[in-house]
């Protein structure tokens, strides 16, 4: 689960959580143009949206916070390396 200040996790911080190969990461942004950056990272390292929610819960203000939901595109990812067949 990532729920990062309004600047966003930035692309370290995707790319290590990534890394970790995890069947899903859940992202809860408060700043939709910082989500849609580091979603274009986490798609970049195999993941895809497969959820994306808004919620205003701040009436009467601009703000606006986000869920989206990633997982895996094409299934689970091997970050193993090649697999060496004889």
């Amino acid at each position: 689960m990532l729920d990062p200040p309004r600047t966003g996790a930035g692309k370290d911080v995707c790319c290590a959580v990534a890394a970790l190969s995890p069947r899903a990461i859940a992202y809860v942004a408060c700043d939709p143009a910082a989500l849609a950056r580091d979603l274009a990272t986490l798609t970049g390292q195999g993941y895809a949206v497969t959820r994306l929610r808004s919620f205003d819960a701040f009436p009467m203000t601009h703000h606006v916070e986000c869920l989206a939901l990633l997982e895996p595109a094409g299934g689970r990812i091997d970050r193993t390396g090649p697999t060496k067949i004889s």
